[in-house]
């Protein structure tokens, strides 16, 4: 485990924190290889509930583009592989999975708060998916699954963001409260994780979670080989400086 990912493990309780609060834990590569690492770990080390969270004023500002003019499109490309092969093994995990979001979240931020069972927001925290601005198709499906495909068409068309108010409305959150209130809230759902045995709880959540991985990498592989991904990806920050 490296300083980006904080993991402590007590009984039947994972909690990982993004721990890159100057960058507002955007997710480098070595920080999605540690996740990758822990939430694989979680699977065989007793876990029932994983809480992820983030250190700082922000949950995740999503991909971390720091230097990514020094890297191919290829080295680009496997960012993104990596980061939908995480928010696959989130989304599928075999015991409840609870995000704590806070903060202005950005791209794939938003898609790790989308992959988790039990999704609770601060108020005053805004969520924003602008990966269609420079052609990347991640967790599209998983959205659509959430919020319904109407909302989901219209929100990615326009890249637009929404605060908690909205994510509660469509169900992007399953809560909405303030920190001081997480702790009950966490406590409450980790006793519900001890009703059921781990195999009937992975069982639960095999039949109940939309298994779309072959289509959403396939989709994801699509648009990323597209020829000049590193340019889309100039042009759109430009824009939005």
């Amino acid at each position: 485990m490296n300083d980006e990912l904080i993991r402590k493990h007590e009984g039947h309780v994972t909690r990982l924190t993004l721990n890159r609060p100057h960058k507002a834990n955007a997710l480098s590569a070595s920080l999605v290889e540690a996740l990758l690492n822990a939430v694989e770990y979680a699977e065989s080390d007793g876990t029932r509930l994983l809480i992820l969270d983030g250190a700082g004023d922000h949950f995740s500002a999503g991909f971390d583009f720091t230097a990514y003019l020094d890297q191919s499109d290829g080295d680009l490309a496997l960012r993104f592989i990596r980061i939908e092969t995480l928010l696959q093994q989130l989304y599928h995990a075999p015991f409840e999975t609870l995000v704590l979001a806070h903060g202005k979240i950005f791209g794939a931020g938003a898609d790790l708060v989308a992959c988790c069972g039990v999704r609770i927001a601060s108020p005053g925290t805004t969520f924003r998916m602008p990966g269609l601005r420079f052609g990347v198709v991640l967790g599209t499906r998983r959205l659509s699954h959430r919020i319904g495909p109407d909302k989901a068409r219209e929100m990615l068309s326009a890249s637009r963001a929404f605060d908690a108010d909205e994510a509660l409305k469509l169900n992007f959150v399953t809560h909405l409260a303030a920190p001081q209130a997480w702790p009950a809230l966490i406590n409450a759902i980790r006793a519900s994780c001890e009703l059921l045995s781990p195999a009937t709880a992975a069982a639960l959540h095999r039949q109940t979670a939309t298994d779309s991985r072959a289509e959403d990498m396939a989709a994801l592989a699509r648009s990323i080989s597209a020829p000049g991904l590193k340019e889309r990806i100039r042009l759109f920050r430009d824009a939005a400086k």
